[in-house]
């Protein structure tokens, strides 16, 4: 099986956001590692998902 590898910064605020997409990114390839997994691709997003004036969800 293939694997994908997706790492995001929901918040530009450092204080707000736990783990850096670098930080993810070292904590997924070395668990791909442990597991033998087959990557495939790697994607990043750093931007938030709030836009304004969007509509709400219930």
């Amino acid at each position: 099986m293939k694997y994908i590898i997706y790492a995001r910064k929901s918040t530009e605020e450092d204080d707000r956001q736990v783990l850096s997409i670098e930080a993810q990114l070292v904590e997924l390839k070395e668990f791909t590692v442990k597991e033998k997994l087959e990557i495939v691709a790697s994607f990043q997003k750093a931007k938030t998902a709030k836009e304004p004036g969007r509509m709400k969800f219930a």
